[in-house]
């Protein structure tokens, strides 16, 4: 079940927080409650995606995307994901998620989140691929960015990043059936 009361509560507290720059960072707090684990008893793997949305909606909202969003009927979707998992989030444990955007392209905007234990070890990194769209499909970074009120250059895309998208690029779709 999709985590509704946390988001609300996560929206509640991006409204009271200071908006943030295109590229800065978003940080929330959070439990592991025993609805996000699995059999070994620590935060599942499809559940950390999950709760990812718990950084990047309050993101969108405190650079303003929530906004134009509900104003041009657009809609975010997230096009790709690489997740690494180092560290084992336990149940009760309290974690942090930090979001930020960290580049974009003619089509879409790399996010890069990740969650951090309270000893200060990452327990894992995500890079999303995300898209706004509209009823004709994506809506390029530019026009988002003219309807933030924004008139801002890319930041210069990270090696790593280049790398996946020069990876995902050579993925075929739709996938191989057998």
């Amino acid at each position: 079940m999709y985590p509704v009361i946390r988001m609300i509560k996560e929206l509640v507290v991006a409204r009271k927080a200071s908006p943030l720059p295109l590229t800065g960072t978003h940080v929330s707090q959070h439990i592991c409650w025993p609805q996000d684990i699995d059999i070994w008893m620590e935060l599942n793997n499809g559940r950390t995606l999950t709760l990812l949305d718990l950084g990047r909606i309050p993101l969108a909202h405190r650079i303003g995307l929530i906004g134009v969003l509900r104003k041009k009927r657009w809609a975010l979707t997230m096009a790709g994901v690489s997740v690494r998992y180092r560290r084992r989030i336990r149940t009760f444990e309290r974690f942090e998620i930090r979001s930020r955007a960290v580049c974009w392209d003619d089509k879409f905007v790399y996010i890069e989140q990740s969650m951090w234990k309270r000893d200060g070890e990452c327990a894992n990194h995500a890079l999303y691929r995300a898209a706004v769209t509209d009823a004709n499909g994506i809506v390029s970074p530019d026009r988002i960015l003219e309807a933030l009120g924004f008139d801002e250059a890319s930041p210069e895309t990270p090696e790593w990043i280049a790398n996946w998208i020069e990876a995902e690029a050579t993925r075929p779709w739709p996938p191989m059936q057998d």
